[in-house]
């Protein structure tokens, strides 16, 4: 009878193990492929996000379409391979940006964004004229004092296969701004 209850031990606990292990390939199988999360470390998208948001980012719809302007995305850093910037998209392929008298111009039509602070002034580099070509997006940071964001104005536009996905949900702080992203 010891003999049964050691067997019947040592069974629940393989079932164990493998429930473990099985739950464990599911997560790395789901943050790889469909989503991961993402802490804002910066300034660099306020007043969107601030220091300490975190967010959900969707991968899988990177598999299936393109990002789209005002989608907020999460890409590797073009000058920094160790590190992740997160920026919204401005201009996807074939857009004409322009930056003129602190204005984003969109295809020669002065750009509406309502997520950027009242009265902001978008500042030039060396360039304020890009053509954006096949595969690629021109991204922004929403908070454009000189020298906030470093984006597509430093680094110029960047390949789409550089982003790791689409941040669409805020999940902390449990406060008004918890939710959907705009």
């Amino acid at each position: 009878m010891d003999e049964d209850k050691k067997k019947k031990a040592k069974k629940e606990a393989m079932e164990w193990i493998k429930s473990i292990v099985f739950a464990i390939v599911v997560a790395i199988l789901i943050k790889t492929f469909i989503f991961n999360t993402t802490y804002v470390l910066g300034s660099s998208m306020y007043p969107t996000l601030q220091e300490r948001d975190r967010l959900f980012t969707n991968k899988i719809t990177m598999y299936f379409s393109k990002p789209d302007r005002g989608d907020i995305v999460v890409l590797k850093a073009p000058d920094n391979p160790d590190k992740d910037y997160i920026k919204r998209v401005v201009g996807i392929e074939g857009d004409i940006i322009e930056i003129k008298n602190g204005s984003v111009y969109l295809n020669e039509q002065l750009l509406e964004e309502k997520y950027i602070g009242e009265g902001a002034y978008t500042h030039t580099y060396d360039k304020s004229y890009w053509e954006v070509p096949e595969g690629y997006v021109f991204v922004l940071g929403d908070n454009r004092e000189e020298g906030a964001s470093k984006d597509s104005r430093s680094f110029g536009c960047i390949p789409v296969d550089t982003i790791k996905g689409k941040a669409d949900f805020r999940y902390f702080p449990f406060n008004d701004r918890f939710g959907k992203l705009k």
